[in-house]
């Protein structure tokens, strides 16, 4: 049995740890909650049990023997305080993006590089929603075939952005004005996700090019990306391209994805069958369909990719990264 903490208890990720942690029946003897100040003294409950929130501070977590903290509080908390969690000892798996890119700190999509874990120091980054649903399919397509290009185009839902953005769609459909995205979002898609950078692209495009070569061990791949908001509730979903090193047979990359742990195959045209949003959302499974060929390329391919973002994209993974170090 484990002692785990969850840092941002409260928000959307935080809550869901709870839920998934429940439904998984994680081995917990003590599970602490941490959130801002202005959180403290709340309550949620765990299994029939209420469980005071505690504000996030070194006094609150020095003797508590932490041996898995889930982090859900945002980049400025995670570089504050993971390295404090990680020295009293726990194993730090921090969803925020503040350790993504650090060449010492592991980056893990369970199914896809299981092994990075072996080389923490005691924080592992959980990647961004949008990378994470793109990597079980991309993975098996390296594995086979080499891939030479991939590009992005995706189609986030408003959870993405928090309770903010959820209250954004709510009341543009009622006709009030945002206050969390630029534009209203009912009935609007927003081709900006996060802040733009100097190179015209947004910091989401760049996270899911960049966390893509570091999981994928691969530097040399070239990739695009779009990221869009539309008016979704939950589930991410995703339009990929990839132009692959060898010749394939479709029939093929859809037998090694129906054999491929955590990739749901949802693709009959004849009947109608692809991934959507609704579809995805509340479950474990990354869901691919419109598998088919792209003609104007050698060797290309054309993916549907869809994924609940704040459970596959957030809070599952980081479970599932923690029953790996179990495991081990």
């Amino acid at each position: 049995m484990y002692n785990v903490a969850i840092v941002g208890a409260t928000g959307n990720v935080g809550r869901k740890f709870l839920e998934i942690l429940e439904e998984r029946n994680f081995p917990i003897n003590d599970l602490y909650l941490f959130a801002s100040k202005r959180s403290s003294g709340s309550k949620l409950n765990f299994k029939e049990k209420e469980i005071i929130v505690e504000e996030t501070s070194v006094e609150n977590i020095k003797d508590k023997r932490i041996d898995f903290a889930l982090f859900s509080a945002g980049g400025d908390v995670s570089l504050k305080f993971s390295p404090i969690f990680a020295s009293y000892g726990a194993v730090v798996i921090d969803n925020s993006s503040a350790f993504r890119m650090n060449k010492d700190v592991p980056l893990v999509v369970p199914e896809v590089n299981p092994e990075d874990i072996k080389w923490h120091s005691g924080i592992i980054a959980n990647p961004n929603c949008s990378t994470i649903q793109a990597m079980v399919p991309l993975k098996v397509l390296l594995d086979n075939y080499g891939v030479k290009r991939i590009v992005y185009s995706t189609y986030q839902a408003v959870s993405g952005a928090g309770m903010q953005g959820i209250e954004d769609l709510e009341e543009g459909l009622k006709g009030n004005k945002p206050k969390k995205f630029p534009y209203s979002i009912a009935g609007n898609c927003l081709p900006h996700i996060d802040v733009f950078l100097d190179n015209g692209y947004t910091k989401e495009e760049i996270k899911m090019i960049e966390e893509t070569k570091k999981i994928l061990h691969n530097n040399n791949l070239k990739i695009t990306a779009t990221a869009v908001r539309v008016p979704v509730l939950n589930s991410h979903s995703e339009s990929i391209n990839v132009e692959l090193e060898k010749s394939f047979n479709l029939e093929d990359i859809i037998e090694l994805f129906t054999n491929t742990k955590g990739l749901t195959v949802y693709d009959d045209i004849n009947t109608l069958k692809y991934p959507t949003a609704l579809m995805a959302s509340g479950k474990d499974d990354v869901f691919i369909g419109r598998i088919r060929r792209d003609f104007s390329i050698d060797n290309g391919l054309n993916l549907w990719v869809v994924a609940d973002n704040i459970r596959k994209g957030a809070a599952l993974n980081a479970v599932q990264i923690a029953e790996l170090l179990i495991k081990e």
